[in-house]
């Protein structure tokens, strides 16, 4: 079999994923995914109970639509916002299904390499096929492929409560109270393991802002509870999101529901606490202590939300150019860095920004912002539109990229966090954000993933 009749493997079968293979059909190319879960969108599954602050019409992507079509399938109200439950049963696991064959569950890739040749050998590289190395119920396998496309995402690596970006000393020892996910209060298990507890929240994005609003509805019908919400950084302008100046207005409201459980003393606010160490307590709750030598009351459970990043040990045997800060591709990395801004504008990419020193392979979707936060659905379904476009041999329509991305109305890099001057200036950063007004609206507003 010639190079240009192996297929394309997609690793992922979520929401990038998916629209990859369904521009490769589109393109006459055809795909085969590669699933770890049992299901499409495994990840989505894990947090069907919270809701995306992006529409529906911002969620489907066009060839997907087409596939899906010839099904009777009807997209739903585009104004309207679903849970990730609502995304993975209306929309991807049918289209999952429409492809068919082409995806294969319950299938780990386990190494990507050229064949015959390790990261080191030059001679004649580009003209061998990928080899996909593979881990099933049954045993090992080997897929050959033209190209792999990388969708496989971040959720199953989030980062650590340690300030430094490595587990706190005893971290590991307090899992057993440690959840690096928001949990789903309405279940009751769930609900009844921080009903009335005292519970740490740490991080300072829309997973976290979450966390906060969802504690602060428990807290109005079960007494006791409380959250003690741990920033690295100070209060400023930025701190709960860009409120009425944020162009997702459910994202808006997210930070805008965080700031009135914090105001209404559902939720006390701990500042520039960087955590060294997790101790426990003589009656078994958690102590967090943070570099500064300071020592929080005792917490019943700790909510860790402090993003996520790339799981690359697969990728060890090609060729990656990447930043050595984000992890993302080189030349993605300046327009997503948070370092220097965040104000939700992210500058037209494809499948140049995307592209390694290994010639036929892209990470796409959230992989793609390796440590960057602020990714959204429509920026993956461009991505992969572009680098379908080019494997197809269509540059010009690869190269015809137009992504105009909502903004978050606030501005401020992450890097800037722990400096004073910046935190006087109300965030630092690309530029100036006010600080947002408070609005009235239900704790329970439309909430997200962090990421869609």
């Amino acid at each position: 079999m010639s190079e240009q009749q192996l297929p394309v493997v997609v690793i992922g079968a979520g929401p990038t994923g998916l629209a990859a293979a369904a521009h490769l059909v589109e393109r006459g190319i055809e795909p085969l995914v590669l699933e770890a879960g049992p299901a499409a969108a495994a990840a989505v599954h894990e947090w069907s109970h919270v809701r995306l602050f992006s529409t529906w019409g911002e969620l489907t992507n066009p060839a997907a639509e087409k596939l899906l079509a010839p099904t009777g399938w009807t997209k739903p109200d585009t104004a309207s916002y679903p849970t990730g439950g609502d995304w993975s049963e209306l929309y991807l696991q049918p289209l999952a299904d429409v492809l068919g064959e082409r995806v294969r569950y319950r299938t780990t890739v386990t190494g990507v390499s050229r064949s015959g040749r390790d990261r080191i050998v030059d001679a004649d590289r580009d003209s061998q096929p990928f080899v996909v190395h593979l881990a099933t119920a049954d045993g090992e396998e080997r897929v050959s492929a033209r190209a792999v496309i990388d969708a496989s995402g971040t959720w199953s690596t989030p980062g650590p409560a340690g300030a430094s970006g490595l587990p706190a000393l005893g971290e590991k020892a307090a899992a057993d109270r440690i959840t690096y996910r928001v949990p789903d209060l309405k279940d009751p298990a769930l609900r009844a393991r921080y009903a009335g507890k005292r519970t740490a929240v740490i991080g300072s994005g829309a997973s976290a802002f979450t966390a906060l609003a969802t504690l602060a509805d428990v807290a109005q019908e079960e007494s006791g509870t409380h959250a003690v919400w741990i920033l690295r950084r100070g209060i400023s302008g930025s701190t709960f999101g860009g409120g009425e100046a944020d162009e997702l207005p459910a994202r808006g409201a997210l930070g805008l529901a965080a700031k009135a459980a914090v105001d209404a003393g559902y939720a006390d606010a701990v500042t520039g606490f960087h955590t060294e160490a997790i101790e426990r307590a003589d009656d078994g709750r958690l102590v967090l202590v943070g570099e500064d030598g300071r020592r929080l009351d005792p917490v019943d459970e700790i909510i860790v939300l402090t993003g996520f990043r790339p799981d690359l040990s697969f990728l060890s045997e090609v060729r990656l150019g990447l930043d050595e800060r984000l992890q993302a591709p080189l030349e993605l990395a300046p327009l997503i860095d948070p370092n220097q801004h965040s104000c939700g504008t992210v500058y037209p990419h494809g499948h140049k920004e995307l592209s390694h020193p290994e010639q036929g392979i892209f990470l796409v979707g959230m992989k793609s912002y390796g440590r960057a936060p602020t990714f959204l659905a429509m920026t993956g379904y461009e991505q992969v539109r572009s680098v379908t476009a080019a494997l197809a041999g269509d540059i010009e329509s690869a190269d015809r990229v137009e992504l105009t991305l909502p903004e978050t109305g606030v501005c401020g890099g992450a890097g800037l966090f722990d400096d004073p001057a910046a935190e006087q200036a109300g965030g630092g950063g690309c530029c100036a954000a006010p600080a947002p007004a408070l609005v009235q609206i239900g704790i329970g507003a439309p909430a997200s993933s962090g990421s869609c």
